[in-house]
């Protein structure tokens, strides 16, 4: 068990936090949610002690044990991939040290024979004899394979830096785990393992993410961190954003009684709980539930992007035909001889284990970079809007924001363009910050104001939920769910593009595979899976 009691925080005039008191206990995993900018991160480093509040304390139990993913890349660039997962348990760690070193020395003493003797005690009660296989173990279930165990982090790749630090937060069953954002940069098979391994874990989980079907997997609690304040609620991300606004319903409805709402709400809770039985955490999850006093259900103060992407013609039936288009960067094959034919009102998520060759052909579609060869044919009446991945080149600029807007729009009138900032959330003075200074997720809003501009009728998204907070995010996946044009996007986000995507497109090495499904359909499908695993031994 872990609390934090009457901690406040504040920089300069700023208050973070304002006398939070909350009880993270043993068993339980706790989503922590908010807007960017809210203190998610600082609240977890309070907890660890990387930073201290500005009043209040941290109480843990006496010897419990605590592990937070580190995000420093290179801080054990020195040391093997093996020796690095096992440092997650640091106590473990010295005590091998300290024994390595002694055993080391020329001139062993008898005193150094009984600290030895009771340094291999110690060592024995932390399953130390074992602590290399478990911590392989863990590297191949994160997919990396035992060729690497021995390499130094220095000569290892990006993308498996991420799951060994990962694998080191996890290593030793720490009684009290700490993670933020342990989904970034993971690839689905990896998320799906974790989602696994956490729903399973028996101790304190406090986690940080804006991946909702990541949070619904694992969660039994939410933390809301709102104006100031930690509030803590029973059940998973959905039964939290579904509480809050039906609760938020009912509080707009003054001609409802009272008793009819809390029988809503009971209403709510009972089938929500008998959905829980498809969860691994199902059974503690509903009695979780069905010990909800439900006058704790509130409405949530959050505010949600008013994201609506309107058609200003239909499209006819021609959309979009690609035939053996392949592109090469420097002789290295970024894909290879795809072909595809797009049909009026596909919602297509393209897919790869890598995010260069999505990146690159949603660039050569738009025709901002040529293709090697191929053939690329789009219908006469199809109008597109594009959210690349990376806006740095929209943005080089000083212009305000209703001034940034107004270039991309025909209608110049600034009550026009202030409305369009209004449903990004941006209002009153905010209009007038200069685009220099926008933080990532203020950038894609603006995007996605200059796309809802373009009222086209396809659309084009390259990781579109990068950088945006949990609100923006369901706002942007209702809005195209409702969308009744034609998409092609990519996320890293499941429940996005399990939501969205009525066909899946995965860019492999030796071209593509192609299905008309949704998501999960996809990924437990056999005969996809044969087809992957038979394009995994041909690359």
């Amino acid at each position: 068990m872990i609390s934090a009691s009457n901690i406040s925080l504040r920089f300069g005039k700023r208050v973070l936090f304002d006398d939070v008191n909350v009880k993270f206990t043993t068993g339980n995993c706790y989503g922590v949610i908010g807007a960017n900018g809210s203190g998610k991160s600082t609240l977890l480093k309070i907890l660890s002690g990387e930073i201290d509040s500005t009043s209040g304390h941290v109480i843990m139990d006496k010897g419990a044990r605590m592990a937070v993913l580190k995000q420093d890349h290179f801080e054990f660039d020195e040391f093997t991939v093996l020796e690095t997962v096992i440092m997650g348990y640091k106590e473990l760690y010295k005590v091998m040290k300290d024994k390595d070193a002694i055993y080391a020395k020329e001139d062993f003493s008898e005193k150094d024979g009984e600290k030895a003797g009771e340094l291999e005690t110690q060592f024995a009660e932390m399953d130390g004899w074992n602590a290399e296989s478990d911590a392989a173990g863990l590297l191949s279930g994160l997919g990396i394979t035992e060729d690497l165990h021995q390499q130094l982090m220095k000569d290892i790749s990006g993308k498996y830096k991420v799951k060994i630090l990962l694998s080191q937060a996890l290593f030793g069953s720490p009684d009290i785990l700490l993670l933020d954002e342990p989904t970034n940069d993971l690839d689905v098979t990896t998320i799906m393992w974790l989602e696994e391994f956490l729903a399973d874990y028996k101790s304190t989980v406090i986690v940080v993410s804006h991946d909702r079907h990541f949070l619904d997997h694992v969660c039994t609690h939410i933390v809301d961190i709102d104006f100031s304040q930690v509030q803590l609620y029973t059940g998973n991300y959905t039964f939290w954003y579904q509480a809050s606004q039906l609760a938020l319903r009912q509080r707009s409805d003054k001609n409802k009684k009272a008793e009819d709402k809390k029988k809503e709400l009971q209403d709510f809770v009972r089938r929500f709980s008998a959905n829980a039985s498809k969860s691994k955490q199902a059974t503690s999850r509903k009695k979780l539930l069905e010990k909800l006093n439900i006058e704790a259900i509130k409405p949530s103060t959050r505010r949600y992007p008013a994201i609506i992407f309107d058609q200003s013609r239909e499209a006819g039936n021609q959309i979009l035909n690609v035939e053996g288009l392949s592109k090469a960067v420097d002789s290295n094959k970024i894909f290879n001889n795809i072909t595809f034919n797009i049909k009026k009102g596909d919602k297509v998520a393209i897919i790869c284990k890598d995010s260069l060759p999505i990146t690159t052909l949603f660039e050569v579609l738009m025709g901002n970079t040529p293709q090697d060869s191929g053939k690329i044919e789009w219908g006469v009446t199809i109008t597109n809007a594009y959210l690349p991945n990376e806006n740095i080149e929209y943005f080089n600029n000083d212009l305000n924001l209703i001034d940034w807007l107004r270039q991309y729009s025909e209608e110049k009138d600034e009550t026009f363009i202030r409305g369009y900032l209004g449903k990004m959330l941006f209002s009153g003075e905010e209009t007038f910050k200069q685009t220099s200074v926008l933080s990532g997720g203020e950038k894609v809003r603006c995007m996605l104001s200059r796309a809802m501009l373009q009222s086209a009728n396809l659309l084009l998204l390259d990781e579109p939920t990068n950088h945006l907070d949990l609100e923006s995010i369901t706002a942007l996946n209702n809005s195209l769910m409702n969308f009744k044009g034609t998409m092609l996007f990519t996320s890293h986000d499941h429940e996005f593009v399990n939501t969205i995507a009525n066909r899946i497109i995965e860019i492999t090495p030796n071209g593509i595979i192609d299905k008309e499904m949704t998501y999960d359909e996809y990924l437990s499908d056999d005969k996809v899976k044969a087809l992957r695993e038979k394009e995994l031994q041909l690359s």
